[in-house]
């Protein structure tokens, strides 16, 4: 039996879907775009060190380095080691720090590939790594031609200017408020009364959207709050509700 679609759920106490919104926030990983194939991403990045892995042994490498956490939004690790917990903490709030975590977990997972966590982590900025979800384009084509502002929102310690200016999203943003540039993470209210700020719009007239309880933190800054489950790599994720919910 094919899997049906994820279904997208609200905050129940402040979501109105007759209700206009001025402005849109939306997290990133998970919401606009999904790592791609964590057996693609390791074979991908060992091919880039010369070395080619068969489908066992790639499946096999990219389940402990998932177990590790080395791979970022596939898995936490079950354990962070001491000398990285700093690393850890700190890796959305700084470019070093997320480099160090990421690195630094994939190189206690052994291997054969020499290079294997700088190769990984290569790959995670740039648009090779990731894929966009499918209704994104059209969802943020309609709220702006409808008036409504746009914004990303996300807790990263990269730039993700180059993944955006690929898909050709960057211009479908008013703004983007990135945790390493501003020195907040979510679920802080900070961090998205900054957004609202830039766009000039006050917060009970935006609308967050997401896929963690972080991003429903929005609702602590005054906004409105739509979760949506992260849906597998090139499948609909339910972001074209953020269409009915921001328009009368």
């Amino acid at each position: 039996m094919p899997e049906s679609p994820p279904q997208p759920y609200a905050h129940p106490a402040r979501i109105d879907g007759h209700r206009a919104l001025d402005a849109v926030l939306f997290d990133f990983h998970g919401t606009l775009a999904m790592t791609v194939d964590p057996v693609a991403w390791v074979s991908a990045a060992a091919a880039d060190c010369g070395v080619t892995l068969d489908r066992g042994k790639a499946t096999v490498l990219a389940d402990r380095l998932a177990t590790a956490g080395a791979l970022p939004g596939v898995a936490p690790p079950v354990r962070v080691p001491p000398q990285l917990a700093e690393a850890w903490a700190d890796r959305d709030l700084y470019e070093h720090a997320h480099r160090q975590a990421y690195t630094g977990l994939a190189a206690t997972v052994p291997n054969d590939v020499p290079g294997l966590p700088d190769a990984l982590y290569a790959r995670l900025l740039t648009p090779a790594g990731w894929t966009p979800y499918p209704d994104v384009m059209n969802t943020l084509t309609t709220l702006r031609a409808a008036g409504v502002r746009t914004a990303l929102v996300s807790n990263v310690g990269f730039d993700l200017r180059p993944l955006l200016d690929a898909w050709g999203l960057t211009a479908l943003f008013d703004t983007l408020v990135l945790s390493y540039e501003v020195g907040c993470i979510k679920p802080d209210p900070k961090i998205f009364l900054r957004a609202c700020g830039l766009l000039s719009v006050d917060p009970e007239r935006v609308l967050m959207i997401g896929d963690t309880p972080a991003d429903a933190g929005a609702v602590n800054a005054g906004c409105a709050a739509l979760v949506v489950p992260a849906a597998s790599p090139g499948r609909p994720n339910g972001l074209h509700r953020a269409i009915s919910l921001a328009l009368p």
